[in-house]
């Protein structure tokens, strides 16, 4: 949960989805609905199906007991080389070199590496240092408290490098260069991509329908999806929904890392042929208020509580 989400907003999630899934065995037997409905509104979805994958690797491949070599752990879906070293130090007290945006951060500054961290050569030369650096004792101890100096103390912006206990050492500072560094990626305009997306009320149900199991919003469940209005028209006539009384609200935007999604959300509240729309197994009608769950991704589940409120 930690990989790409800042631990504040974690902490609730973690405490939800630990108390549900108490060990490997209970997350292997979940169906990955559980699973992607306790991690709903992290993002990042993948994280949670690899999470789900190696749950039913480890039960199956090592009869539940974790693996213990970074070798073994990097075998596991959604396990880098950084995840498997911090498992096995933090864990399991072995030595083992970690790279996460902390540490790649502490050791750019201190040894003033240039270049975009997410860079071949760059991430080629921090690898290199946090190896050599890395003790073969108390390991965990060191990987720790790098993880938190750059946390606490050497943060993206506003470091506070009076308190640092690296300062008399670090060349960023001596250079005057601590907020050049790490260097930024280059920003890039995202581009936008226009959605529609298709509303069908039934009396005080709503349907949904699930995403293939792989890419954006991977197995979670959303409102039909269309590029083109005219391609959302043709859906309609298909179904035998009333367009002519529909209501279309005003055009969104949700932002991932990569682009823009600009949506617009027309409801339809008639039917012409209720009998055309059935529950199959990627599509079912869905009440706010039902015990049963499943996961959506935030845009999703902000439009049902905003389409119950209306109601």
């Amino acid at each position: 949960m930690l990989q790409q989400t800042q631990v504040a907003t974690v902490i609730p999630y973690f405490e939800r989805f630990i108390k549900q899934f108490s060990n490997i065995q209970a997350l292997a037997n979940a169906p990955l609905d559980d699973v992607l409905h306790y991690w709903s509104g992290l993002g990042y979805y993948a994280r949670a199906r690899n999470l789900h994958k190696t749950a039913v690797f480890v039960v199956e491949k090592y009869k539940g007991r974790f693996p213990k070599s970074v070798t073994e752990l990097t075998e596991l879906p959604g396990i880098g080389r950084s995840t498997a070293g911090a498992i096995v130090s933090l864990s399991m007290q072995q030595p083992a070199p970690i790279l996460d945006g902390n540490v790649k951060r502490v050791l750019s500054r201190f040894f003033a590496v240039e270049g975009w961290t997410g860079g071949a050569a760059t991430l080629k030369k921090l690898w290199g240092l946090s190896e050599r650096f890395t003790p073969n004792s108390n390991a965990h101890h060191y990987n720790q408290a790098m993880m938190d100096l750059g946390a606490t103390v050497c943060t993206r912006s506003k470091p506070a490098c009076g308190k640092c206990p690296l300062n008399e050492g670090c060349e960023a500072l001596k250079q005057g260069r601590v907020l050049e560094l790490p260097t930024p990626k280059k920003k890039i305009k995202l581009p936008a991509k226009k959605r529609f997306w298709l509303v069908i009320k039934n009396d005080n149900k709503l349907l949904l329908e699930q995403r293939p199991p792989t890419g954006l919003w991977g197995g979670l469940w959303a409102f039909p999806e269309f590029n083109e209005h005219a391609d959302l028209v043709d859906a309609c006539d298909k179904l035998g929904v009333d367009l002519a009384t529909a209501k279309t609200w005003d055009e969104k935007r949700h932002t991932f890392s990569h682009y823009h999604l600009d949506y617009t959300v027309i409801i339809c509240s008639k039917q012409l042929r209720p009998q055309q729309i059935q529950e199959t197994g990627k599509t079912r009608w869905y009440q706010a208020d039902e015990r049963v769950k499943i996961g959506l991704p935030k845009p999703v589940s902000e439009l049902l509580t905003a389409l119950s409120n209306e109601r």
